[in-house]
């Protein structure tokens, strides 16, 4: 069904910088990000696309939110074990990040959040949040679902790790075809594989894992078959997953070329996806902080 839902997209800038960045770098950051949604189909005319610091209410609801989490149910989090290990200091915004992510959603008051396999635990605190705001002041945010597609967990490069920028494990969907090719050639194959007459496992190997999303089905399998018998090497098999991926990525790089060349209608774009952000926001808030006992209102009476 088309248009059956009414999305958001959030460009989460305030989540990034629970890490060292440098704030030149991390404006760009967020402009390729724009971008890149937008010309991978992103259509601002039919959903609304925004930064999460250019509305207010993102962290106000945080800290409201925070009165209703249990330290110790941040402390589980999977995602802070993992990020924190190792770290001598750890900041705060890495403990409260899924009080953040749990306003994120909330704020507008989401019924369904397509997320990855990893983040399933920090959806499943945003319904528990959802739960303990309402047991105390009222019945309001939904308890939102997870949507999780056949991309829902997929491997980096180094076929251990998920695909991740912070990790550097990623194949850059803006790369010029040649760094395509270079960033593909590095990855990780069948660990068992020492030569290329040796066979192949498609089955534990991430390079053949991606041609799942980029590979007609059946060069895939006769990718798969020849895999097995030893009559293509690792190196192909890269080689074709590169060249398929570009093939793909061809019209996304041409559109955000375009994009990059008038900033601009960017700029236009995230405006007016922040306008319309901004009118459910605020409508939310001033409902939370009435049934809180907060804000103007609550002083004047």
């Amino acid at each position: 069904m088309i248009d059956e839902y009414e999305c958001f997209y959030c460009i989460v800038d305030l989540h990034a910088i629970t890490r060292e960045y440098e704030p030149d770098v991390l404006k760009q950051r967020v402009f390729d990000m724009a971008v890149s949604l937008i010309s991978a189909g992103i259509d601002p005319e039919r959903c609304t696309l925004f930064v999460q610091s250019h509305i207010p209410e993102h962290t106000e609801l945080t800290w409201l939110f925070n009165t209703v989490t249990p330290l110790g149910d941040l402390g589980r989090m999977t995602q802070f074990k993992e990020k924190s290990a190792g770290l001598e200091s750890v900041n705060a915004g890495l403990l409260n990040y899924p009080v953040l992510q749990a306003a994120d959603i909330l704020l507008y008051l989401a019924d369904y959040v397509p997320v990855g396999e990893d983040q399933r635990q920090h959806l499943e605190l945003s319904r528990e949040i959802a739960r303990r705001w309402n047991a105390r002041f009222g019945e309001y945010f939904p308890e939102p679902e997870t949507l999780v597609g056949d991309g829902g967990r997929v491997l980096g490069l180094d076929g251990v790790a998920k695909m991740s920028k912070s990790k550097d494990n990623i194949i850059p969907v803006l790369a010029s075809p040649e760094e395509t090719v270079a960033t593909v050639r590095s990855a990780v194959t069948d660990p068992a594989r020492v030569r290329k007459d040796d066979p192949g496992n498609p089955h534990v190997c991430n390079v053949f894992a991606l041609h799942d999303f980029f590979t007609d089905p059946v060069e895939r399998e006769d990718l798969g078959i020849r895999c097995q018998t030893a009559t293509i090497g690792c190196v192909q098999c890269k080689l074709r997953l590169a060249e398929n991926l570009n093939d793909r990525l061809s019209p996304i790089r041409e559109k955000a070329a375009e994009l990059n060349a008038h900033p601009e209608r960017v700029h236009e774009i995230l405006q007016a996806g922040a306008d319309r952000a901004s009118l459910i926001a605020r409508r939310t808030m001033e409902h939370v902080l009435d049934s809180m006992g907060l804000g103007r209102d609550a002083v004047s009476a």
